[in-house]
């Protein structure tokens, strides 16, 4: 099946779904989204948004605690428009009607929160659950909006790009030129469509499902950044994953996060034995950067051999407590443990790409016609190091840029002609014994992926570590290179193969980085080198890979044409 649309959006969160309203406007929206419509990083993104709205902050303060957080990678210029687009984003979400929390004293004025790394309160958020307050919203919209289509159950497979090289109309999968549209797979269905569009969004957020402890839904597979990496886009600082100190440590749970906010309130962390051990590590204790903190669990956690460290926030009065996190009092009360009586047991876990696809200030990629917003974006704004809160506000401010650019161009842009663009012709493999059997390479090297991440090319790496999983990476993609036209075309698969390409990129950026910085801590390079390495790491595709021809074993084809 073929769709013509203006624009081609993939992933529904915070920055697809602000794109998409804007755009709508002015040209017909295709959101493409591989599982539910809600089920996104945004909607489980608890914090808040960080924005200079007190009588006591400035632009400046909370410009230079972005560019503190950033370890000298930030880029200023970026810093400035994200931090002072701000106050207008929030306003843009109340007139929308996301309720954020006030202050009891003054109900016409927002509570404004503290997180790590912030010199002021400038945190808004709605109770604990501020990003699914920000999704709800913005899903309603868009659903009521007539000029937005929502595809759930749709993955991105490929990109549809032009080669400058080669005659009009010839189109591959490999880069040259313009981004003209995609190949998606309706899970549901199994058939491959075709979506043709002017622009091609891409939001599909990051990659914490590469690592075995993460913050992140199961949908955090990294599907942009190696699709984005397949077209011959470049990507940048990938080394630089953020973990988030505290994630719920309980065996029946998992991907649960206990807010930031807690530690703004005044929570504590504590071994065991209920020592607090913050203050041996850096002077704003629990506020400290998201760098330190992790590695200080990490290195408590080692010191002890125990499994966990543990969050109490017991100090404060209990109706306080359970007024400000609703819901991670109630999902911890679920699993045994009252929050206002006891401490919370917690880990470290993979929480925020802080690197991505290289973008300018609006969103343009390397390539034509794709645009990146949002986690999958590398835009200059974070550095080495996110500031908390910095993401939601980033996300919109991006959408803003991006839609106002192509607002500008949509008359250029369908000048273009979208023709003899290739089909797909794909058959599924026979469901025999080997392709059966061949079905527990998905499981088995997801598995093996995760944990070799998270122990090699963790919080603390070293040169050794980054070497032996660089190893073990490649064995992985060869495997499953060489089983994939066996196996039926599935999103398990799709996302394993994806998942495989973005461990090894961040394994290579990691390697090529030999000093500690921000987010990237090698013991073998302890101090930061300003000289060598205060610039981005950049990485492109060498050479062209033809992904769908992989997975299916034959020649994409459309009217007896093949890509070649």
């Amino acid at each position: 099946m073929e769709h013509q649309i203006d624009f081609l959006v993939i992933g529904s969160g915070i920055a697809g779904l602000s794109f998409a309203l804007k755009a709508a406007e002015y040209g017909t929206v295709a959101v493409v989204t591989k599982k539910r419509t809600i089920e996104t990083s945004t909607n489980y993104a608890q914090g808040g948004i960080a924005s200079v709205l007190g009588k006591d902050d400035s632009f400046e303060l909370h410009m230079q605690d972005t560019l503190n957080a950033g370890d000298g990678l930030c880029h200023p210029h970026v810093v400035e428009m994200v931090v002072k687009s701000g106050p207008e984003s929030i306003a843009n979400l109340l007139r929308m009607g996301v309720e954020f929390n006030r202050r009891e004293s003054a109900a016409e004025t927002l509570d404004l929160g503290r997180e790590g790394g912030h010199s002021r309160n400038r945190i808004v958020h709605a109770h604990d659950m501020t990003g699914r307050a920000v999704e709800e919203v913005l899903v309603a919209r868009a659903n009521e909006h007539p000029n937005i289509v929502i595809y759930e159950n749709h993955l991105l497979l490929d990109l549809i790009v032009q080669h400058r090289s080669l005659k009009a109309g010839s189109f591959s999968l490999d880069h040259r030129d313009t981004c003209r549209g995609a190949f998606i797979f309706d899970s549901d269905s199994r058939e491959i469509h075709v979506f043709l569009a002017q622009v091609v969004l891409l939001c599909t957020g990051g990659a914490g499902k590469v690592y075995l402890y993460t913050s992140n839904p199961d949908v955090a597979t990294g599907d942009g950044l190696a699709i984005a990496y397949r077209a011959g886009a470049r990507l940048a600082n990938l080394e630089f994953v953020q973990f988030h100190p505290t994630c719920l440590y309980h065996p029946i749970t998992k991907n649960f996060l206990i807010s930031e906010a807690v530690r703004g309130e005044g929570a504590r962390l504590i071994d065991k034995g209920g020592h607090a051990f913050m203050a041996g590590y850096h002077p704003l204790r629990e506020l400290a950067f998201r760098d330190i903190v992790a590695r200080a669990i990490d290195t408590e956690m080692k010191k002890s051999g125990d499994d966990c460290v543990f969050l109490d926030i017991t100090h404060r009065d209990a109706a306080f407590v359970r007024k400000r996190f609703p819901n991670i009092y109630e999902k911890c009360l679920s699993l045994g443990i009252d929050i206002t009586k006891e401490p919370i047991p917690v880990v470290p876990a993979a929480h925020y790409m802080c690197g991505g696809i290289v973008t300018d200030r609006q969103g343009k990629t390397s390539i034509e016609g794709l645009l990146a917003i949002g986690e999958c974006a590398c835009t200059g704004l974070h550095g080495a190091n996110r500031l908390a809160s910095n993401s939601l506000l980033e996300a919109m401010v991006f959408a803003q840029e991006a839609a106002h650019y192509c607002e500008t161009n949509i008359k250029a842009f369908r000048r273009r002609e979208l023709q003899d663009i290739p089909g797909c012709d794909y058959v599924a493999p026979p469901a025999d014994e080997q392709a059966n059997g061949e079905m527990v390479l998905i499981a088995h090297n997801w598995d093996i992926i995760r944990r070799l991440m998270w122990n090699y090319v963790g919080i603390v790496r070293t040169d050794k570590r980054l070497k032996l999983a660089q190893n073990h990476i490649a064995q992985i993609r060869m495997e499953v290179r060489e089983h994939m036209p066996h196996i039926p075309l599935t999103s398990d698969l799709v996302e394993l193969q994806n998942l495989a390409l973005v461990a090894e990129l961040i394994i290579n950026c990691a390697l090529e980085r030999k000093e500690s910085r921000g987010l990237h801590y090698n013991v073998d390079h302890p101090s930061r080198d300003d000289v060598h390495y205060g610039r981005d790491t950049l990485v492109m595709r060498r050479e062209a890979v033809d992904f769908l021809c992989v997975m299916t074993g034959r020649v994409l084809s459309r009217k007896g044409k093949g890509v070649k």
